[in-house]
């Protein structure tokens, strides 16, 4: 048994996708004025849940793909699509990384573990038949992307149990992960030569064209920055300083998704690309900045500009 190949079906490289639960967390201890300090052990604990049980979710997503994987240019080199790995071990990998999950995921809170639980239903939801929302035009974009409100809940609950993020928060990070999902959908897309090898490979490319993808990106896009702005100017208005930087991220990306074999169709790569790195590190540092400190010239800034337009 190539021990190797089992671990790397578990994709340990697409952990830096927990990143996602960051904003929760920082949201959550910036709202609730909690020290970060009095939740570093449940932070980290929440981290080594998520990472565990996303690759619980890889692991199930590379079993059940490993037919369709065959006709990808590159995914076609995994070891369950080559058939190098026997299905029992596997199923036994997913066990272990669900039990150890879980087992975390109870000692940080109630709300935590059902969250966990919803991430380990939308992997078989997305993945297994009847249902295999990944064959689904637009419902593959929607259920994948969900992830990330999924994380966003789990690093919030990390913080604090009750109360749940604001709703406007939600629905913006999942639009958001959306934009990223439909982008990386229209990548793989160019990828092929024909449409009839890309259904082979993913059935809801029968449905699927440039347009229809560029098109529905652009849709969730502009309903995350809608929901976003709503949640900023609710409950953190400095943050509104920061949405021509998001704007900048979400055109950079768009940008690499034209690329020829574009680096969108492996997120887990992006970290190869040093300026896009940098960025994503500025505008975290930013979103910080902004969510400990307060600019009362803002504030008077927007209050005045409404009293002016009002006796106007």
């Amino acid at each position: 048994m190539n021990l190797k190949e089992y671990v790397s079906i578990a994709r340990p490289t697409h952990w830096f996708k927990n990143a996602f639960m960051l904003p929760g967390i920082l949201i959550a201890v910036s709202l609730s004025n909690t020290p970060i300090t009095d939740c570093l052990t449940n932070i980290a604990l929440s981290l080594i849940s998520a990472c565990l049980l996303s690759s619980a979710n890889y692991v199930i997503n590379e079993w059940l793909d490993s037919k369709c994987d065959f006709h990808h240019p590159f995914k076609k080199q995994r070891p369950i699509a080559q058939g190098k790995l026997k299905i029992k071990f596997v199923f036994l990998e997913y066990i272990l990384l669900v039990t150890l999950g879980l087992a975390i995921a109870w000692r940080i809170s109630q709300n935590f573990l059902v969250t966990s639980i919803i991430l380990l239903i939308m992997g078989i939801v997305y993945n297994a038949k009847p249902l295999r929302l990944k064959e689904v035009v637009y419902l593959d974009v929607l259920s994948e992307a969900i992830n990330n409100p999924i994380r966003l809940y789990l690093g919030w609950f990390s913080v604090i149990n009750n109360p749940f993020p604001p709703s406007s928060l939600v629905l913006g990070y999942w639009m958001g992960g959306a934009f990223l999902m439909a982008i990386k959908r229209f990548a793989e897309y160019r990828s092929f030569d024909n449409q009839q090898t890309a259904t082979l490979y993913r059935k809801s490319f029968n449905d699927y064209t440039e347009d229809k993808l560029l098109i529905s990106a652009f849709f969730y896009a502009l309903t995350s920055a809608f929901f976003i702005g709503v949640f900023l100017v609710k409950y953190r208005v400095e943050l509104l300083l920061s949405l021509p930087c998001f704007a900048l991220l979400f055109t950079w990306y768009l940008s690499l998704g034209f690329q020829k074999n574009s680096i969108a169709q492996n997120p887990e790569k992006l970290f190869g690309q040093k300026s896009f790195t940098l960025y994503v590190i500025f505008l975290s540092l930013l979103v910080i900045f902004l969510l400990k400190f307060n600019l009362p010239l803002l504030n008077w800034f927007l209050k005045n500009a409404f009293l002016s337009t009002q006796s106007s």
